[in-house]
């Protein structure tokens, strides 16, 4: 009876683009010993045969007790590698019912892709099996008439070309010779489609293979508003030499819609048990930023050898990662060698990199009402209506900025159409552009999250409120940093409100005072500071 399948791996060192191209080492393990490692995750040693013009490669294949046929005349003209190997594959077809021909020379080839187009050329009772990849090209074909298209068309075509990594054929077809044969391909994805011809191709493996996965595990909605998105993406665009992933949690489809824009791999968590669906992804490091984890989550992630990172984790799960980042509290809540604190390690979005702070003026031209993506309160309106005699008053333009998420958008927008001052106000609707309107703006109304740094940045004297009791116990917004913080609204009433503003805007003594605290903070160096310990552990 015959066994299902066996792996013949072409190994002839004079056939090479690169002198001892085999046997030299990519990322630390030769090219043959990386395509006897991938045979051996799909069938025993006693199934691969390599066949060889070299003496050191015969070794090594003796030293990984797979088989192999060693002639010092073998030589490869031609590019039909069947044509060039029949003489050894026809011996096979008597023992096997199918050979797979695997190509040393595309190391990112996968054992599980190679599994899965064997499982397809079965079903589908194929005789042969190639390789394929998929390019997108703005194709001239020397017309002339087609330059204006090739300028101004942005439109792509996709073609298909072989990619010579793997072959599998059926010993029946190699017998029978058979003429109307059955020849499916299969799609390689671009990573893994890279050929070693040259040595560009050699630097580009290298590169890919030295990548590890980080997995960027977040929340965004409506209860607890999108910061964490912006962190985690801030993060991930600093990050070029490691394949990135998102996993939202299960509530999390407003952050889904953010990211997939950015053209990360983007995941839902689907079981209840969050580990489940991040240990499914096979990552190197794991950022979580949801705000509190569990210490089983945590210490269930380290078990299998993941290294995690928190941001913003107040849990039982913090003292338990690697390291936990609580930026937003200056003083430390609880005692762990493994916490930062403090806004040392806060940094802001890539947009306010080169934004220009706002000089100090001395009267109030233009206010900014903002209170995060989601304002689930929709303090937005609220204090609008609170504000806009005084602004009127004063002659103050003013600024609304709500996010993707805010869910009062309709309740605003009719606010605004039968409002008689509505030509002094404007409304941004999920903006990317926030630094731009805070270059215009000399004082503001903000929730207590991470637009506070963003207003300190920008040298924009502040009042505070905060959400919930959670953004209350949030500590950078005070005085000392040019901020009037009111707690939440529950706090205070309307009147003492208005009291503040109407200070804040008339008195040019106190809003110098904390304009000039402001100066002092500089957040733009603190996310290279961030990103180089997240480093430093992934390779640790």
């Amino acid at each position: 009876m015959k066994n299902e399948f066996c792996i013949i791996i072409p190994a002839l060192k004079k056939s090479a683009v690169i002198p001892d191209q085999l046997v030299k080492k990519l990322n630390g393990i030769t090219l043959i010993q990386r395509a006897i490692n991938t045979a051996t995750k799909l069938v025993v040693s006693e199934h691969i045969y390599v066949v060889t013009d070299s003496q050191e490669i015969s070794l090594i294949c003796e030293r990984n007790k797979v088989n192999y046929y060693y002639r010092n005349d073998l030589r490869f003209d031609s590019e039909d590698i069947i044509e060039e190997t029949k003489f050894f594959i026809t011996k096979r077809t008597g023992e096997y019912k199918n050979i797979i021909i695997f190509q040393s020379n595309t190391p990112l080839v996968s054992a599980y892709h190679i599994q899965r187009s064997y499982q397809n050329f079965v079903q589908e009772n194929a005789d042969i099996l190639l390789t394929i990849k998929r390019e997108t090209h703005r194709i001239w074909q020397g017309d002339s008439t087609q330059l204006y298209d090739l300028v101004f068309n942005e439109e792509k075509s996709s073609v298909f070309v072989e990619f010579k990594s793997y072959l599998i054929i059926s010993s029946n077809y190699i017998q029978k010779g058979k003429k109307n044969s059955k020849i499916i391909p299969t799609t390689l994805d671009n990573e893994e489609a890279i050929e070693i011809t040259n040595y560009q191709d050699w630097w580009i493996c290298e590169k890919l293979l030295q990548r590890k996965r980080i997995l960027f595990v977040v929340a965004g909605h409506t209860k607890i508003g999108m910061g964490h998105i912006y962190r985690a993406l801030t993060l991930a665009h600093e990050i070029h030499n490691h394949e990135i992933h998102f996993l939202c949690t299960k509530e999390s489809e407003l952050a889904i819609q953010k990211i997939a824009k950015k053209d990360y791999p983007t995941h839902l968590q689907k079981h209840r048990d969050l580990t489940q669906d991040v240990l499914n992804l096979r990552p190197d490091l794991v950022i979580n930023d949801f705000l509190n984890t569990d210490k089983s989550y945590i210490q269930a992630l380290r078990a299998e050898g993941v290294k995690v990172a928190n941001f913003e984790d107040l849990g039982s799960g913090a003292k338990h990662a690697d390291m936990t980042f609580n930026e937003l509290y200056d003083e430390p809540l609880y005692k762990s060698s493994n916490t930062y604190w403090g806004s040392q390690y806060l940094f802001l979005r890539n947009e306010f990199e080169h934004a220009r702070p706002r000089d100090f003026h001395k009267n109030v031209e233009c206010m900014l009402i903002t209170f995060g993506g989601t304002d689930p309160n929709n303090y937005t309106q609220t204090v609008l209506e609170l504000v806009l005699p005084i602004c009127q008053k004063y002659n103050i333009k003013i600024c609304l900025i709500t996010g993707k998420g805010f869910e009062h958008k309709k309740l605003i927008e009719e606010y605004l159409e039968n409002c008689t001052h509505a030509d002094t106000i404007e409304y941004f609707f999920a903006t990317d552009i926030i630094s731009k309107i805070m270059e215009k703006v000399d004082i503001a109304i903000s929730s207590n999250g991470r637009t506070v740094y963003e207003l300190a940045h920008m040298n924009i004297p502040s009042i505070i409120i905060s959400h919930h009791a959670r953004e209350k116990t949030h500590k950078f917004a005070c005085a000392e940093n040019g901020f009037l913080n009111l707690g939440m609204f529950q706090d205070t009433t309307h009147e003492e409100f208005q009291t503040t503003v109407e200070y804040l805007i008339s008195n040019e003594l106190l809003r110098k005072k904390l304009y000039d605290s402001m100066k002092l903070h500089q957040f733009m160096a603190n996310k290279s500071r961030v990103v180089s310990l997240l480093l430093d552990l992934l390779s640790s």
